[in-house]
């Protein structure tokens, strides 16, 4: 099994569903395949190996149909509950703000890094709600997420500049499981916005 610190992630295009590739940035080995349906009642994803889907990994599933405040349950290999994740809606007000929780550890606190780009994407969604007569183009903002537990820094995703939707997943406690770590990025990246 894999078990590199820095990990790429990338979406790739297909229709009603969101696929994601996770490679190791010096070979470009796929380590991981995901993919999440869109448009679901239920939010879902699932990890493989490999593109070929043969041998899964585990993935994330909504606790909740309603998506508002949800929480999001991990698992393994084996189905076995890993930790969960969720997002904290009053204090993403200011900065998106997620909670990552593994077992009876504390939870792990993420947070955009810039208030000034955090303020600017919400800025642009303003506006693009207000001006719905022209459509304005999606904006690519550099955001990164830190999440850190008691001081120490347990994980950061970080989006590169480009069109297509790109990350560094970087592990920084060798303790977090992986599973949880690139289902924490996705969930970055796929529900955003909501």
């Amino acid at each position: 099994m894999w078990q590199p610190d820095d990990i790429l992630m990338t979406q790739k295009i297909a229709p009603l569903v969101n696929r994601y590739v996770f490679t190791l940035p010096e070979s470009g080995e796929v380590i991981v395949f995901a993919e999440q349906k869109r448009f679901a009642l239920q939010e879902q994803l699932t990890l493989w190996t490999d593109e070929d889907r043969s041998r899964e990994l585990g993935g994330f599933k909504a606790r909740e149909v309603i998506d508002l405040g949800a929480t999001y349950d991990v698992t393994g290999p084996g189905g076995d509950l890993v930790g969960s994740f969720r997002k904290d809606f009053k204090a993403s007000v200011l900065r998106s703000t997620w909670h990552l929780t593994q077992g009876k550890e504390a939870a792990a606190v993420g947070k955009e890094r810039r208030v000034g780009v955090a303020l600017a994407r919400r800025a642009w969604d303003v506006v693009d709600l207000v001006v719905p007569l022209v459509t304005l183009p999606p904006v690519p903002f550099v955001y990164h997420f830190d999440f850190v537990r008691d001081g120490r820094p347990v994980l950061a995703v970080e989006r590169k500049w480009g069109i297509r939707d790109r990350y560094v997943v970087r592990i920084q406690d060798p303790g977090l499981d992986r599973t949880l770590a690139l289902c924490m990025a996705v969930g970055l990246d796929a529900l955003q916005g909501r």
